[in-house]
């Protein structure tokens, strides 16, 4: 479904190498997380493997299609959802996602009967027909994940998609990415929340300075609860107090004490002797 081979990116002017040599692929059916700090190469991964950025070395197929010499077939296969929701605000929600449908040269009847459907699960309908900018940042965020999937692409990568979201939304959302995959279909997950990673996805790539470190095979031993030690220490990040304090937190209530009822009835007692104060002297 995915196939990046020795993908190599160098942004111009610049001594740093982005993405170095990085090989990875999805499969079909699959949830594959990607996971690294603020930095590391996943944005600028992301946007070779979707055609927005050009690259140094390498190559990216999707669906068997070469993003560098196919684009227009690669793309077509793909829906991105970007995570900075970048939308033409000027037009309604509905006016965006069929001008988003016709570039994928979707039919009318299926525009139609997928938007619906969208504009239900995300609970949209009430704003379809208002300008973008008017909606909220997570009314933007739904209109864009409406626009990626209303082509039904067998590939849909993911770049933060929760920001922003109301629980009920990514709820929605989770279950959606279970049932696009169910589907034989491929999601890339792109989250700097572990937690949600190890319960979601198949497998997870984590990377750190422009270099895959490891690919994490989540449905293998106890992979899903040693995720986030082993990204830590991936990403240089690790220190074992840090670490048991979280591991504290995830396994007893550290909320701090409610104050006792004896130390709460006695506020009113300390009001009414200001206000004794204050009258005495008024009096005088």
């Amino acid at each position: 479904m995915l196939k990046v081979s020795n993908l190599k990116k160098v942004y111009p002017k610049s001594d740093r190498v982005a993405v170095d040599n990085i090989s990875f692929d999805c499969k079909a059916g699959e949830i594959f997380g990607f996971l690294g700090q603020n930095g590391a190469g996943k944005s600028t991964t992301i946007k070779c493997l979707t055609g927005i950025l050009p690259f140094d070395s390498g190559s990216i197929e999707v669906c068997g299609y070469d993003i560098a010499k196919e684009p227009i077939k690669a793309k077509m296969n793909m829906g991105y959802v970007p995570d900075n929701h970048s939308v033409y605000e000027k037009l309604t929600g509905r006016e965006y996602v069929y001008y988003v449908a016709d570039l994928y040269k979707v039919s009318k009847e299926d525009r139609e009967e997928r938007l619906n459907k969208f504009l239900k699960l995300f609970k949209l309908e009430f704003a379809v027909d208002r300008q973008i900018k008017s909606y909220s940042h997570g009314m933007k965020q739904k209109i864009c994940i409406i626009a990626a999937l209303i082509h039904d692409p067998k590939l849909w990568v993911l770049d933060e998609p929760m920001m922003g979201l109301d629980p009920q939304s990514i709820a929605e959302i989770i279950a959606y990415m279970k049932e696009h995959c169910a589907k034989g279909n491929t999601v890339f997950f792109s989250s700097h929340n572990l937690d949600l990673v190890k319960k979601l996805c198949h497998r997870a790539a984590i990377v750190n300075d422009g270099h895959l470190i490891e690919i994490v095979d989540l449905d293998e031993g106890d992979n899903r609860e040693t995720l986030e030690e082993r990204f830590f220490k991936a990403t240089n990040t690790y220190e074992k107090r840090l670490f048991e304090d979280y591991a504290a937190q995830e396994s007893s209530d550290v909320r701090p004490d409610l104050p006792a009822e004896e130390e709460i009835k006695e506020e009113p007692a300390a009001e009414e002797t200001a206000e004794e104060i204050k009258e005495e002297k008024t009096e005088d």
